[in-house]
């Protein structure tokens, strides 16, 4: 909703006027329906306001509460605003107009430093408290909004982005070998292990799910928030837990349909977007308001290369779940002007670091753009639905009833499941017996994890102890086919990076384009709803992704509620968008490993042979391999030091 700003001198000197412009003048890049600043002699606050909620148009940030000493700005979104009234004693003549600041500021008042524990929404915030002198922020549990800091020995200054930090005098560019190691090492989208930490050595950043206080010139940290799974719930029937369900997911999405403006969302071919938007259009129905999707689909002279059980187009898929929920004004975007080269600068621009997931890029901006084009205020998504609403991952159920002895449930599990995908269970065993008895399978395997290049330079990940420290943080660096799902989804929620980026993407985008990416899927009710369910519930009868399918029932059309054989993906035809360009993409790819100022950086050895496998032929399926993947990652790091570092 908002670009915070603020400046914090430790020895109560004065913050000088000028500086607390030069930093705001540092988010003239975004745009923003109002600009407010409020100094106090030591304390300097600011807020690049965008508005999303019906309540931010007559809020005015930052905010001193002279009544009771505090001010705030804050970049937030509350989506338990009822309970909070609640809870607060809040008249029910001042709820409705009542800004998402205002609750944070009486939260603050009640609850002190546990504030943060009582909130449910998307947000960071910093509050002043004049009696304590100290400054008190804290970071949403997932990170869906950013909040970096930096200090010096005289101040302390924190902001949504980075470069407004830049402004204050002292403060440089000198890169974070630390954050560089980890980003190049992990394989998978996630940047780094330690949330702490940027990719600039005197930038640092306050982790999800965590507060921050200032206080006499220290600063503290506190993680306020660790989701783990609860007492599992108890129903007397399916039905119950499908209305339960049913229950705590609509109350997730309309919470997060709250703007004066259009309602769009991200609408795929499968359960997670489909759930979101089928629930979303019935809540907007009422409201005589239509709701928006944005879909992606393929170049029309692609040829989709997937397999069988992928699908690179889902149009027909998508067409399907709009006639089925109505209330839909569907659109389609190929962005045939778009790649994922011709976005690495504007991507650059956007993350104010370096990035990984090129594959997607490009139509995760185009859509951006074309729901800010079409006045959109919040854009809704299903990104965590795997992890919650949709999770029940069939073979390894089977191979935790076959682990267990439990032979009758597991025979009959197996059988349906055969017979729904037409598929021999003499096939599917084999899979299921591995997962179950994984120790067995290791004896008789030398390597269980396939050989993968590795991007970083092996000297610098050994001078940086880079794998030591991934390692002591839990991190798997490939997985395997036979790793416990159940200790993977347990991580997913415990350890905050895996989740950072994606908030990262969202906030970011969201400060360009002026729209607020939010995720039912996401939301704090639905994940502890979600973790109390029994396993038997998530998969049931052969079916996986039980839970969900069952609850959809007349929400979605069983073509795309009950498939169980195609899923879609998305951005297969990446390579295919470049080969215009191919000669381009070669001669820079060649430049990247002649460079000698990445040479440090990049495992070069690995980057030429994987040229002399991609160059000889654009092969449009090379898009996800890893070779290709080490090329462009190496590629869009070249490009960051060049021209941002």
């Amino acid at each position: 909703m908002s670009a915070i700003t603020g400046i914090y001198h430790f020895n109560h000197a004065p913050v000088q006027p000028e500086l607390g412009m030069q930093v705001m003048k540092a988010l003239q890049r975004y745009p923003a329906d109002y600009v407010h600043t409020w100094l106090n002699e030591d304390v300097f606050l600011g807020c690049h306001a965008q508005w999303v909620t019906p309540e931010s148009i007559t809020e005015r940030l930052p905010h001193y509460d002279y009544e009771r000493g505090l001010a705030i700005t804050a970049d937030a979104i509350i989506d338990n605003r009822s309970e909070l009234f609640d809870k607060l004693h809040v008249r029910l003549t001042d709820r409705k107009e009542m800004a998402d600041s205002t609750l944070i500021l009486l939260a603050y008042q009640k609850w002190g430093k546990d504030a943060p524990k009582h909130l449910i929404g998307d947000f960071a915030f910093v509050i002043w408290d004049q009696q304590n002198r100290s400054l008190f922020g804290a970071r949403d549990f997932s990170g869906s909004r950013t909040l970096y800091y930096a200090r010096t020995k005289e101040l302390f200054a924190f902001s949504t982005t980075i470069q407004p930090l830049f402004s204050i005098p002292g403060l440089n560019k000198q890169l974070n070998e630390q954050w560089i190691s980890e980003f190049l090492a992990i394989p998978i989208t996630t940047e780094a292990v330690d949330l702490f930490t940027t990719v600039y050595k005197h930038v640092g950043q306050i982790p999800p799910a965590h507060s921050i206080s200032v206080e006499n010139g220290e600063i503290k940290f506190s993680r306020y928030c660790t989701i783990v799974a609860e007492d599992k719930l108890k129903l007397r029937s399916n039905e119950e837990y499908e209305e339960a369900f049913r229950d705590v997911f609509q109350t997730a999405v309309s919470s997060r349909l709250r703007t004066h403006r259009e309602v769009g969302a991200n609408l795929s071919g499968g359960l997670d977007s489909g759930s979101v938007v089928s629930f979303a259009a019935k809540a907007l129905r009422e409201e005589n308001k239509k709701l928006h999707t944005f879909s992606y689909v393929p170049l029309d002279d692609f040829k989709d290369w997937t397999p069988k059980s992928r699908v690179a187009n889902e149009r027909q898929n998508i067409q399907t779940t709009v006639r089925h929920v109505g209330n839909i004004n569907d659109q389609y975007f190929n962005f045939p002007e778009m790649n994922p080269l011709s976005e690495v600068d504007d991507w650059l621009d956007i993350m104010e670091t370096p990035y990984k997931f090129y594959e997607n890029s490009f139509w995760m901006k185009g859509i951006y753009q074309q729901a800010h084009e079409q006045d959109v205020g919040v854009l809704l998504t299903g990104s965590r639905g795997n992890w919650t609403i949709s999770w029940g991952p069939a073979l390894d159920y089977q191979a935790s009833l076959l682990r267990s002895f439990k032979w009758f449930r597991f025979y009959k599990e197996l059988h349906l499941y055969s017979k729904d995908l037409g598929i021999k269970k003499s096939r599917i065993f084999p899979v299921v017996g591995k997962k179950a008895f994984p120790q067995i399978t290791k004896l008789k395997s030398s390597s269980n994890v396939p050989s993968q290049p590795d991007l970083i330079n092996p000297e610098f990940a050994q001078r940086t102890n880079v794998y030591e420290r991934l390692q002591e943080h839990g991190y798997d660096f490939w997985g395997n086919s036979l790793q416990n799902v159940y200790e993977v989804r347990k991580q997913q929620f415990e350890q905050l990076y895996y989740w950072n980026i994606t908030g990262t993407v969202g906030c970011k985008q969201s400060l360009r384009y002026s729209l607020w990416e939010r995720d039912a899927t996401n939301d704090l009710r639905v994940i502890r709803f979600c973790l109390s369910v029994p396993e038997e519930q998530f998969v049931q009868n052969g079916l996986d992704r039980s839970l969900i399918r069952r609850s959809t029932k007349n929400y979605l059309p069983d073509t795309i509620r009950l498939n169980q054989k195609v899923r879609g993906v998305q951005g297969a035809d990446g390579l295919h968008r470049m080969i215009p360009a191919w000669n381009t993409l070669i001669s820079e790819l060649q430049q990247v490993i002649e460079d000698p100022i990445i040479s440090g950086y990049l495992n070069i050895k690995e980057l030429t042979n994987a040229l002399s496998i991609v160059r000889k032929e654009p092969r449009p399926e090379l898009v996800f391999d890893t070779h290709f993947r080490i090329l462009m990652r190496g590629l869009i790091f070249h490009r960051f030091i060049k021209k941002f570092a």
